[in-house]
């Protein structure tokens, strides 16, 4: 049996920018958010928060300084994921020199490796790091996913704990964890599935939403790990529509212009990625206002 990393709610937290730098002062007040909110774990430098705009420096000092700040409260979660098997390497040893908890490690995107190719790439680095590792699936950006198989495969390294499974594809979810049992463990990494999956085996949630409702996501899952599924659905529905519009365009345009909204001050994402549409916006206002969080 595998121990999870964390249960409950994680937050696949931003990271601020201000005049083309990371904003840590900025960074520290929303690790502070996330955990008097009720937050089980940090999960800094993933899609969520821009890695894949961020330089080598920049992805390390953002590490170092998570860890630093936390300071043990919580756990910490670093992306060290890459397309390329020696840079993803490279990353997770700077995150265990940084002390992190775990490493977030996003299949290879663009080069699209096979279902050989990804045991192999998973291997060599679960091979080299004391960290667990926490596998990513979300083919909707990477173009690639796992199988069962490969799955079941992975499962059996020791520094191998778990995955954030966001594709969507519960026939998978359901296959695997009755293939791999308790040494694999699952979180949701889609907001609007995390009750479902949840009631299948999962863990808890990689959430974006969190940014702004860190305590809603902790209560839900902690209903849902304490078998109240019931009260999980009626609060996975009620937020539904905000969940929904957060990815109405690509994540975080969507959550960071959220946070801008609520005076959280997080700034803009960094180009390709820019402002919503106007229409967008609005559609996103709405559905904030539809729960009282603006007016």
């Amino acid at each position: 049996m595998k121990v999870p990393v964390f249960t409950g709610s994680s937050v696949a937290i931003v990271t601020p920018f201000r005049n083309g730098r990371i904003d840590f002062e900025k960074l520290a007040e929303l690790i502070d958010f996330q955990i008097e909110g009720g937050t089980s774990a940090i999960t800094i430098c993933g899609t969520t928060g821009e890695s894949s705009t961020m330089s080598m420096e920049e992805h390390i000092e953002a590490v170092d300084f998570c860890v630093k700040h936390v300071n043990g409260r919580v756990k910490v979660i670093a992306g060290s994921g890459s397309n390329d098997t020696m840079a993803a390497l490279e990353l997770s040893h700077e995150a265990e020199k940084s002390k992190a908890d775990a490493l977030l490690m996003v299949t290879p995107y663009y080069n699209k490796a096979t279902q050989r190719g990804l045991i192999k790439h998973y291997t060599y680095i679960a091979d080299r790091v004391s960290l667990p590792i926490i596998l990513y699936n979300v083919p909707t950006r990477t173009g690639v996913t796992f199988s069962t198989d490969t799955y079941r495969e992975l499962s059996k390294h020791p520094n191998i704990n778990g995955v954030k499974e966001a594709s969507g594809n519960f026939a998978l979810l359901a296959s695997t964890i009755a293939a791999c049992g308790d040494e694999l463990n699952f979180w949701s990494g889609n907001d609007n599935e995390v009750v479902p999956m949840m009631s299948l085996g999962a863990k808890g949630v990689i959430s974006v939403v969190a940014n702004i409702l860190p305590r809603l996501m902790a209560e839900m899952t902690k209903a849902c790990l304490e078998g109240d599924f019931a009260k999980g659905a009626s609060m996975q529905l009620r937020y539904l529509e905000l969940m929904d519009r957060l990815f109405i365009e690509v994540n975080p345009i969507p959550i960071k212009a959220a946070m801008n909204l609520l005076g959280m001050d997080v700034g803009e994402p960094r180009l390709p990625l820019c402002d919503m549409e106007p229409a967008n916006l609005e559609k996103l206002k709405a559905a904030m206002r539809n729960i009282n969080l603006i007016q």
